[in-house]
C-alpha cells in the first residue's frame, strides 16, 4: 500500500485521498482505486515485471495508434505499480447482463457486441503495423511451444484431476496433429490472446475501451474470434455466433482479403484449441486455487463443445474426441429431470480445497463439519485409506461421538427430505467436509446416503447421487 501511495503522491501532489480494493480477477494482479477531488484513478500492482513492460509497450503502442486502450498515468521506479485512467465498473459482459440470463438478447445488447467484434480486427492488423514483437511476452509468438503448451494445461489441469482413463500416447499423436494444423494458420499479426467481454469496458460516457492485451503475441486471428463468440459463460446462442462471426468477417475485410470457406473452417479448428484451453484455466483456477467463478464456467464451456460436436466432429482427432464425449456428461450441465421427483446431492470435500458447488443453483441443503470428529488420517496406519475401508469405519465407531453426528445428520436430513418432498422442490445438497475430505468426510457421506436409501429408496420419489469430489467417485444411491 505504501508504494501506491508514494506513486499517486508524487503523481498528484495532493494527500487527500482515499484507496479501495477492487474485486480481483484470473490474474495475479491487484487493482484499487484512488478517489480525490480532482478524479478518481485506478492503482494495478503486478509482480510479474515481463508481463508488466508487455502491457507498458503495448499499451503505449496502441494509443499511438489511435486504438482505444486506458491511459497509462505513472509508473514506479520498480515498475511494479502503476496508476491508470478509471474505466468505470462497466464490462461488456456486465452491460449484456439480462441476455445472457434471460437467453434473449435485446438489440441494444447485439448492437454493443457488434461494436466489440468490429474493433477486433484493428487491434489485429493495424495494431500489428510497426509492433516489436519482441516487446511481447512472456510469450512472443504463437508457435508450437506455447501451443503444446496449452494442450498439456488442459491434459494436466483438466483431464487428469477428473480420473478419466486415457491412453497418453494416442492423446500426444492428436495434440501434435491438432499444433499442426492450428500452426497451417499462422500471420504476422497481433493475436490479442485474451479478447472477451470481462476485458472490455464500458465507459462513462459511453464509449468502449480495451484491457488485459498484455498477454497478446504475433498469432492467426481465428484465435481471438473463437475468445470472444465462444465466451464460456456468455451463453450466446448459435445464431448469435453466426451474426457475430459474419460482423468480425465485415470488419475484417476492410484489413485483409481472406476465403470465407477457408476461413471458417480454420475457425472450427480454433473453437476446439480455445476450448481445451479455457478448460486448463477453469482446472487450475477452479478445482486447484477453488475460485468460484471459473469453477461455474466448467459447464458452460461444456455445453460449448457438445455444440462444435453438433455441427460435426473431429475425426482426425479419435483419442481426443473419445475423451471429451466422455468429459460432457461429466462436466455438463445436468439436465433436470423431468419425472417431478426430488434429487439429493450428497458430498464430501476436503475444505482445503472449499465447499462443493451448488450445480442446481437453489443452495437449499446442509454442510456438515467432520473435523471435531476423531482423525484416522493422523495414525500411520490410516493414511493410506479412506472412509470407504473397513479399518477406518472400525476406527470411527470405537468413538461415541461418531454415531451421535451420524444420528443428528440423519434427523436434520430426514427433516429437510420430507420438507422439501412436501413442497416440490426438485434439488437438494449435503456435504460433509473434513481435513482432506479422505476419511471423515467420506465415512458419514457414505452412512447418510445409507440412511437414505434405506427410507426413501422404495418410495419412487426420491433419487440420490454421493459424490467424494476429492477421491474422484460418484454413484447412484437411488435411482
Amino acid at each position: 500500500m505504501e508504494r501506491i501511495q508514494s506513486l499517486f503522491e508524487r503523481y498528484s501532489g495532493t494527500r487527500e485521498y482515499r484507496i479501495a480494493p477492487l474485486p480481483s480477477s484470473g490474474g495475479n494482479r491487484q487493482y484499487f482505486r484512488i478517489i480525490w477531488n480532482g478524479g478518481s484513478c485506478i492503482a494495478a500492482v503486478g509482480t510479474d515485471l515481463r508481463e508488466n513492460e508487455a502491457f507498458f509497450y503495448l499499451d503505449r503502442h496502441f494509443s499511438q495508434l489511435g486504438l482505444p486502450v486506458p491511459e497509462i498515468l505513472a509508473v514506479s521506479e520498480d515498475r511494479t505499480v502503476y496508476l491508470q485512467e478509471d474505466l468505470g465498473d462497466t464490462t461488456l459482459f456486465d452491460a449484456v447482463a439480462a441476455g445472457r440470463k434471460s437467453g434473449s438478447y435485446s438489440q441494444e445488447e447485439k448492437a454493443l457486441l457488434r461494436t466489440a467484434i468490429e474493433t477486433l480486427p484493428a487491434f489485429q492488423y493495424v495494431g500489428a503495423s510497426g509492433m516489436d514483437f519482441s516487446q511481447c511476452g512472456p510469450v512472443r509468438y504463437f508457435d508450437r511451444t506455447s501451443v503444446m503448451f496449452d494442450l498439456n494445461y488442459f491434459k494436466y489441469c483438466f483431464l487428469k484431476p477428473s480420473g478419466l482413463e486415457f491412453d497418453e500416447m494416442e492423446l500426444e499423436e492428436d495434440f501434435r496433429r491438432l499444433c499442426d494444423r492450428l500452426l497451417v494458420c499462422c500471420s504476422e499479426n497481433f493475436q490479442y490472446r485474451d479478447f472477451q467481454g470481462r476485458n472490455i469496458m464500458i465507459t462513462p460516457e459511453g464509449g468502449m475501451k480495451f484491457i488485459d492485451f498484455q498477454g497478446g503475441r504475433m498469432g492467426p486471428v481465428h484465435y481471438d474470434l473463437a475468445s470472444f463468440v465462444w465466451q464460456a459463460k456468455a451463453r450466446y446462442s448459435p445464431q448469435l455466433k453466426e451474426e457475430l462471426t459474419e460482423a468480425y468477417l465485415e470488419a475484417q475485410s476492410h484489413y485483409a482479403v481472406v476465403r470465407r470457406k477457408d476461413f471458417l473452417t480454420d475457425l472450427r479448428q480454433f473453437v476446439l484449441f480455445r476450448t481445451l484451453q479455457v478448460l486448463g484455466a477453469y482446472g487450475f483456477r477452479g478445482m486447484f486455487e477453488r475460485k468460484p467463478h471459473f469453477l461455474e464456467s466448467i459447464p458452460y464451456a461444456m455445453d460449448n463443445l457438445q455444440e462444435l460436436f453438433a455441427s460435426g466432429t473431429f475425426p482426425e482427432y479419435p483419442c481426443l474426441c473419445r475423451i471429451l464425449e466422455e468429459l460432457i456428461p461429466l462436466y455438463g450441465h445436468r439436465q433436470p429431470r423431468q419425472d417431478g421427483r426430488l434429487t439429493v446431492r450428497i458430498f464430501s470435500f476436503s475444505y482445503k480445497k472449499g465447499i462443493p458447488d451448488d450445480s442446481s443453483g437453489n443452495g437449499g441443503g446442509y454442510v456438515f463439519d467432520c473435523r471435531g470428529i476423531p482423525n484416522p488420517g493422523r495414525m500411520p496406519e490410516y493414511r493410506g485409506m479412506t472412509g470407504l475401508d473397513a479399518p477406518v469405519i472400525d476406527f470411527l465407531k470405537g468413538y461415541p461421538e461418531t454415531e451421535e453426528f451420524a444420528r443428528h445428520t440423519a434427523a436434520l436430513a430426514d427433516m429437510h427430505v420430507d420438507n422439501y418432498l412436501e413442497r416440490g422442490f426438485t434439488d437438494l445438497m449435503f456435504s460433509f467436509g473434513c481435513t482432506g475430505g479422505r476419511h471423515r468426510s467420506v465415512y458419514f457421506a457414505e452412512r447418510l446416503a445409507d440412511h437414505l436409501e434405506e427410507k426413501y429408496g422404495s418410495t419412487g420419489k426420491l433419487h440420490a447421487a454421493l459424490i467424494h469430489r476429492e477421491q474422484n467417485l460418484e454413484r447412484e444411491v437411488i435411482r
